[in-house]
């Protein structure tokens, strides 16, 4: 390890061309934390919101862009367990991946699965915590329930669809273009929509209701999905690309006994990131490990290319992940 590292870093709030390669000091391992010597580092809408300004990161997390990644453990830190020096891990980020060298909790790093390459696997945490999170652990989804998830071509949908059929539920998306509906229906959704010409509300209610939404949208697709649930359905909100504020008529939530949650990962604490961790370690790595789940990968961009890669992911062309190549 050296005194300094390339680096990522956000001038200003602003587009794609605000982000510059700079030189940064390594961080240090504190305690309970490792250092990561980064191979790759996974793109995420909450990077372009924070290079945007409208998502400001965590006291104490690192200003740099950057939520997973993968690569070396190169120091650890005091109490310290695993991993140890010389593991390959990918993590779960603070902040600070578009980097050499991040530092993160031990607890949020998993083990590469087996046969993956880092490459893959950098793509691995942002989307497996949001998902099992959110889908399993506050969604309660069961097998024999009928699933839908909006924007199903992206990162979060090509996992929670993936997911959610390996774990014997039945899954609907919906996405933009033919070309990403059939993308769909190649990882498991049984129904892919084309929000452009077909009406997931009426397509869901004629298959008796959604039981549980994955909903990155917001907006006016609030509403309607509220209608798209069967009675005592639940809508788990994780993003709003559409905006956070519509009127909506909760007659109808308490007359049919629905249920709208949702959550978001960065601001939550390490304790329960480290669960989600451990949970994701014993139902999700197996089927990893097995080759029975795996990151559907978009494109790569070198780290001082990546104002494209942000663009790359804004302009909603690309189909799951995006990444950095690092080292």
């Amino acid at each position: 390890m050296t005194d300094s590292m390339r680096a990522v870093e956000i001038s200003e709030p602003g587009g794609p061309d605000v982000l510059r390669l700079t030189d940064r000091p390594v961080p240090g391992a504190g305690h309970g934390e490792v250092v990561i010597r980064v191979a790759w580092a996974g793109v995420n809408r909450p990077d372009a919101l924070q290079r945007a300004g409208s998502y400001a990161p965590p006291k104490g997390a690192s200003d740099l862009p950057g939520l997973e990644a993968s690569g070396e453990v190169v120091s650890v830190g005091p109490g310290v367990s695993w991993p140890a020096i010389g593991d390959s891990v990918c993590a779960l980020l603070p902040g600070g991946g578009y980097a050499d060298y991040v530092a993160t909790p031990a607890a949020h790093c998993l083990p590469v699965p087996e046969g993956m390459a880092l490459r893959e696997a950098a793509c691995l945490p942002e989307t497996f915590f949001t998902v099992w999170s959110n889908v399993f652990q506050r969604g309660g989804l069961q097998a024999g329930e009928r699933f839908l998830v909006h924007g199903g071509s992206s990162g979060i949908g090509t996992t929670a669809i993936q997911l959610a059929s390996a774990f014997g539920a039945r899954v609907f998306a919906t996405a933009g273009s033919a070309e990403k509906c059939a993308a769909c229906t190649a990882l498991g959704a049984e129904r892919a929509i084309n929000y452009r010409d077909e009406d997931f509300v009426d397509i869901l209610r004629g298959e008796g209701g959604a039981n549980l939404i994955l909903d990155m949208v917001g907006g006016d697709y609030l509403p309607r999905n509220v209608k798209a649930l069967a009675d005592e359905g639940r809508l788990v909100q994780i993003a709003f690309l559409q905006g956070p504020k519509i009127e909506l008529n909760f007659a109808h939530v308490m007359m049919r006994r629905l249920t709208i949650t949702g959550s978001t990962l960065r601001p939550q604490s390490d304790l329960a990131k480290a669960r989600i961790a451990a949970a994701l370690r014993e139902e999700v790595w197996p089927l990893l490990d097995a080759g029975k789940v795996a990151p559907v990968m978009d494109s790569e961009f070198a780290l001082e290319d990546a104002a494209q890669a942000h663009a790359r992911m804004e302009s909603s062309a690309h189909v799951g992940k995006i990444v950095l190549k690092v080292a």
